[in-house]
């Protein structure tokens, strides 16, 4: 990722922050919408699940200055979703899902120059989990 690319995901992540509770309901929505068969890997209170989404997406799009430091947490998260059943294929959805709810969330803000650099974030941060998730198999 360029620098500017980091810092439209991380400015694009900030204006969304004050609705997170909405933007996560909206992400579960569309994800569950484009695969229903997802929801059988969220077992809890869905708003506490909102809530973890929010502050992960916060943690990595914070880290992406520093990507070396936050790659640890990333790969043991993925280590944790693949022990929890995700699929290698689940992140193709996860990522439509995540930029339909962005593009939802900032409206007209959200342009192609965003969207691509919130593509390559989350190519990053997926390809990084997928690989850990890998590891454990």
């Amino acid at each position: 990722m360029t620098p500017k690319q980091v810092a439209l995901v991380q400015v694009s992540w900030e204006r969304i922050q004050p609705s997170a509770e909405a933007v996560a309901d909206l992400f579960y929505a569309r994800l569950f919408g484009l695969d229903p068969s997802l929801q059988a890997l969220f077992k809890g209170d869905m708003r506490e699940q909102g809530r973890k989404l929010v502050s992960m997406v916060t943690f990595a799009v914070k880290g992406l200055t520093r990507l070396e430091a936050i790659v640890p947490g990333v790969q043991a998260l993925g280590r944790r979703h693949a022990g929890y059943g995700v699929k290698d294929d689940h992140y193709e959805t996860v990522g439509e899902a995540l930029l339909w709810t962005l593009g939802k969330g900032l409206g007209t803000a959200f342009t192609g120059e965003i969207r691509a650099a919130w593509e390559a974030a989350y190519g990053v941060l997926a390809t990084t989990m997928r690989e850990a998730a890998r590891e454990t198999a």
